[in-house]
């Protein structure tokens, strides 16, 4: 497994985990090997049987609610004030421990405090993984490309950062169209493709997609947007080479989406 992602469940956990506590508390992190078989009553659903390790975080928090843990995993959605949070730090962790072909369970109660419990397959020796087929669901959602991400608002500007790196992407990273510009020209590679919101200070992510395509003419343009108005309506903006993404959306909408533009444009040149 990437030492990355372990670095992205973690910090996400435990900045909830911190979120959730008042005062002073405890956050409490565990591993452990398990061994899942015909037999185990505790095996999640999600899980075949064999071999896995658990990696818990714990926090004397707040706790949640039934609602709340209906929702919990869905992106966008947050229980944070406005500016505290955006609602994509479980999503993440739902998509990496599903990528990695494993399984979350989460016991939390209000007043009570939260566990998350996350299952990841154990290392299989490399002569064995050869003989195994690999999973379809882990091969469509890696790809490969240069993204340039403009979102101005700096907290969800990060966590889709850490979505599209995890999904494979080299990713330049901007608050503003001028700032987009800026790392475009400085840029000696190849971007292949630019991730943009719809409606942002400065300039529109149309207008600014027309100027990355003066620097790089092949570019893909990929349009985010919340508002529901005819702005959103793709048939009244969309040209050559640009497409368009609703908010809210899974990472595996994310990784489909991204796969259907980029994946072509890889394999052509092979």
């Amino acid at each position: 497994m990437d030492p990355g992602q372990v670095d992205q469940i973690l910090a996400n956990l435990c900045v909830n985990a911190h979120d959730a506590i008042t005062g002073s508390g405890q956050v409490v992190i565990e591993t452990e090997n398990v061994l899942f078989n015909g037999d185990s009553c505790s095996k999640p659903e999600g899980l075949t049987t064999g071999e896995y390790v658990r990696l818990s975080v714990r926090d004397s928090g707040c706790g949640m609610d039934s609602e709340t843990m209906k929702h919990l995993f869905e992106p966008f959605f947050t229980t944070k004030a406005i500016g505290k949070g955006t609602g994509l730090g479980l999503s993440t962790v739902y998509g990496i421990v599903k990528q990695n072909e494993g399984d979350i369970s989460v016991f939390s109660e209000l007043n009570h405090g939260t566990t998350f419990d996350i299952y990841l397959p154990r290392h299989i020796a490399r002569d064995e993984q050869t003989s195994k087929p690999a999973a379809t669901t882990v091969s469509a959602i890696h790809g490969h490309g240069t993204v340039l991400l403009v979102e101005d608002e700096p907290l969800l500007m990060e966590l889709l950062q850490k979505m599209l790196e995890t999904l494979g992407y080299e990713v330049f990273s901007a608050l503003t169209p001028g700032d987009a510009l800026r790392l475009a020209e400085e840029y000696s590679g190849e971007i292949h493709l630019l991730m943009t919101d719809l409606v942002m200070p400065e300039m529109n992510g149309r207008d600014l997609s027309r100027e990355i395509k003066k620097i790089y003419p092949c570019v893909k343009s990929l349009f985010m947007s919340g508002y529901t108005t005819d702005v959103a309506d793709t048939r009244c903006f969309l040209e050559d080479g640009m497409h368009f993404l609703q908010k809210p959306y899974s990472m595996k909408v994310l990784a489909d989406k991204l796969h259907e533009l980029l994946v072509p444009k890889q394999t052509e040149g092979q």
